[in-house]
């Protein structure tokens, strides 16, 4: 097994673990959640992943960028919520059952609708696509859905163990995911550097700017639901974007980076917004302090 071959194990496991922790804590009608709020639901696939596509679509036609940055922003607008979002999304003031639901409607939603964007894409800008259905089928199910509710069924039948070991599983995973990713960052560090000139941060700090906007804008009158979906729109699954990116364009190695660090540079841009939302739930729910 290669190096390569090595982390990428590392970060599908890390993702894997830290999604079965949060199942530990969850409920079948947390995952529920958004298709029995049709309204919401409806908000929110627009938000993530038809608005943020045409947000990608446009910085590309709009700037002369590098091809593995026009191909990450896709990818990433057309993918799920990232596994480490809910956590940030929950100390945030976001609801729990509303971060979950999403989680799970977003990662479903995305095996129908990767396959037709990519499609749509590959017509729009004459480029050979594949429509990868398979392979973001088993990317969602292995890295969302199965270990999701695993820990959901554990948490049914045995919630003394889910609350003794949710805490320790999901520290493990987070660990486990800096320890794969930050190797690849520094490898990957020559070139990301040829890409600084070519605006490569500019365009994911913009994504990430736009992303949390729009989310806000469209999460509705609750503040904590505009809090979810602010966070959740600007950031994206990894794994699924990676996933589509190594499918058809296989010799831009450069992509797997650029989606890397957007999770860094995501999570930094989101900082100052998490404060914000953080102290305004604080205030509307002082009980909660």
């Amino acid at each position: 097994m290669t190096l390569a071959q090595i982390i990428g194990f590392a970060i599908n496991a890390s993702m894997f673990l830290i999604v079965f922790a949060l199942g530990l804590r969850a409920t079948f009608d947390d995952m529920t959640y958004l298709f029995r709020r049709p309204s919401l639901f409806v908000r929110s696939i627009l938000s993530m992943n038809i608005f943020m596509l045409a947000v990608a679509v446009l910085l590309s036609l709009l700037f002369n960028l590098h091809p593995a940055i026009k191909i990450a922003l896709v990818t990433l607008a057309i993918s799920p919520v990232p596994p480490v979002l809910p956590g940030k999304q929950e100390k945030a003031g976001g609801s729990a059952s509303y971060t979950i639901g999403l989680l799970v409607a977003t990662a479903l939603v995305s095996i129908v609708l990767v396959p037709l964007a990519i499609s749509l894409l590959g017509s729009s800008f004459n480029i050979e696509m594949h429509e990868p259905e398979s392979a973001i089928a088993s990317v969602v199910l292995i890295s969302i859905i199965i270990p999701l509710v695993a820990g959901v069924i554990v948490r049914h039948f045995a919630p003394d163990l889910a609350n003794r070991t949710e805490r320790l599983i999901s520290r493990f995973a987070t660990l486990l995911l800096i320890v794969a990713v930050v190797p690849v960052l520094f490898i990957a560090w020559h070139a990301i550097w040829a890409l600084i000139g070519n605006g490569i941060v500019i365009m994911l700090v913009l994504f990430t700017l736009i992303g949390v906007a729009l989310g806000h804008f469209l999460g509705g009158p609750d503040p904590d639901d505009r809090t979810v979906l602010a966070l959740a729109t600007g950031t994206r699954h990894p794994g699924v974007a990676i996933a589509i990116a190594s499918l058809n364009f296989p010799d831009e190695k450069a992509v797997m980076a650029v989606v890397l660090y957007h999770l860094a540079i995501g999570a930094i841009v989101s900082i100052p917004y998490v404060r914000w939302r953080t102290r305004i739930h604080a205030t509307l729910h002082p009980e909660m302090k």
